[in-house]
């Protein structure tokens, strides 16, 4: 199967579902990206060339109806992840989530952290409850005519992304990713990152290695300040700044999601043998 085959998956339009752009390759390590706001999964398309590599991947999509709460998505998402462990109990599994994602992705990892390998949060919207003209915007969401919506999006892409970092075609995919949002959809999501606030003690005990990416020209969240608070918080985990990246970051043309993660594999790696040095 080829990249393209990610949008032409077959998906069953009410559950969640993982699209699988990959071919099978049971030998290598999977990797689950868990989506924005969009839910489609579509927007990963520009990093799965370089991971395909080195990993299997599975993007999860989010029906453009669903309006579940969190503790039933985080269930929806485990439920899927328990059937891809069954089919490969000893696979090393790398859980990425971004934006609204990285929520889903850190209610994933408190539940169960013993499944993976690593944990790639990518400008979670963990933050958005510092953002309050974003909580108002919720409301207004619900409130527009539908006639409007559309037009009222496209207003949001500069904060969404740095477009002159993004070719044309990937800004046309992430304005078709949100339109394909009803708006009703979208007042849901915005309340539910509205409402998100995990406990300190349950993020300190997801103990495995964790990668915290953060846009430092991020208009729409501030994700910089959001990745500081979340290393000091989760006892295995590292930052790396994206200094002129937006929050759609993932969509750039030069950042390339598999050498980070390589480098901080190497790093890890690197802050072990120093410890085992001073240890004996």
């Amino acid at each position: 199967m080829t990249v393209s085959s990610l949008t032409s998956s077959r998906v069953t339009e009410n559950t969640l579902n993982f699209l699988k752009p990959t071919s099978p390759r049971p030998d290598l390590p999977l990797f689950l990206f868990l989506p924005g706001m969009d839910g489609t999964g579509q927007l990963f398309n520009v990093q799965i060339p370089r991971l395909m590599d080195a990993f299997e991947i599975r993007c999860l999509t989010i029906p453009k109806t669903d309006q579940s709460d969190w503790e039933t998505l985080a269930k929806k998402t485990i439920d899927l992840i328990e059937v891809e462990r069954q089919a490969n109990p000893k696979r090393e599994i790398y859980l990425c989530g971004e934006s609204f994602g990285g929520c889903l992705a850190l209610l994933v990892a408190i539940v169960a952290p013993e499944w993976f390998s690593r944990l790639i949060l990518v400008n979670p919207a963990s933050s958005f409850k510092q953002r309050p003209w974003l909580r108002w915007g919720s409301y207004l969401t619900q409130w527009l005519p539908d006639w409007f919506y559309p037009g009222s999006v496209i207003g949001l892409l500069p904060f969404l992304a740095s477009l002159g970092r993004i070719e044309a075609s990937e800004r046309q995919a992430l304005l078709a990713a949100m339109n394909s949002v009803p708006k009703e959809t979208s007042a849901w999501r915005l309340e539910l990152l509205q409402g998100f606030k995990p406990k300190e003690s349950h993020l300190r005990e997801i103990n495995i290695p964790v990668l915290v990416i953060a846009s430092g020209a991020d208009r729409l969240l501030p994700s910089v300040l959001e990745g500081q608070f979340l290393t000091q918080t989760l006892p295995n985990a590292q930052m790396v700044v994206l200094p002129d990246s937006g929050h759609a970051c993932l969509l750039e043309n030069d950042i390339d999601l598999y050498t980070i993660i390589q480098a901080y594999c190497a790093s890890e790696e690197s802050d072990r043998l120093v410890q085992y040095q001073t240890e004996f």
